[in-house]
Parts: C-alpha cells; structure tokens; sequence
C-alpha cells in the first residue's frame, strides 16, 4: 500500500515541478538573451509607472525623422531606477536611447515591450533646427 501512495505521490511531484521548472528555466532565459540591440533618438513624449500588481515604467519616443513628417512612437520599458530618474530629467529634450530586446517573454510582469533602455544620453545639438546651408 505504501508503494503505491508512494508511486503516486511522485508522479504528482513530476506533473507539478517538472512545467514550474522548465517555466522559470524559460523565463530565465527570454529575459538573459539578447535578441537585437540598437539606439533610438528623439524626444520622449510619455513616461509613467503602470501595473496593478507589477509596477514596470514604460515609455514613448517620438522618433522625427524630417521636420513636418508623420512621427513614429517607440515604446520602450526600463527597469533601472537610475535611468527612471534620468528620463524623468530629460523629458521634453532630444536624447538617445540604447536599447536591448528581448524576445519571447512570458508576462506583461517583466515589461509591456520587448524593448529595454539600458542607457540614456541627452543630446546636446539638435541638427533638425539648423538652418539649411
């Protein structure tokens, strides 16, 4: 009777650690690799914290490529509270952001995007508004 509680008993184990395993092994990895990265410059339009329960910041860059143009939004996520407070202190200037996206990953929790700043640099000269010469 005993071996056969006990043959039950580890194949409830297997059925339940086994998927919870190989999930975080999964998400370990989405957020660790690194599919592409890049830069993007423009001027960051929107910035807040969102989430019930998983507070993440998100954000949009309004990337202007020829004044007068229809612009394009990049929504991106940032994770460092350094960097928050680095957006928060260039909103409303031209800046560019390094990027790395992460593909595949499982919740809304780590992120709304797959895109996450790493870094932030304001940039000083906009060559938009010089005069054509």
């Amino acid at each position: 009777m005993l071996s056969k509680f006990a043959k039950l008993f580890k194949i409830l184990i297997l059925t339940i650690f086994i998927p919870i395993i190989l999930f975080v092994l999964y998400t370990w990895a989405a957020l660790n690799w690194v599919y592409s990265t890049g830069e993007r410059a423009g001027y960051v339009q929107k910035f807040s914290e969102k989430g019930y329960v998983c507070k993440t910041y998100e954000g949009e860059l309004v990337l202007v490529s020829m004044p007068g143009t229809q612009a394009e939004k990049f929504l991106f996520t940032v994770k460092d509270k350094t960097l928050v407070e680095k957006i928060n202190s260039s909103l409303g200037k031209r800046v560019r952001l390094t990027y790395e996206e992460h593909k595949g990953i499982p919740s809304t929790c780590f992120g709304e995007t797959p895109y996450y700043v790493q870094n932030v640099q304001i940039l000083e000269k906009d060559d938009f508004n010089l005069p054509y010469q």
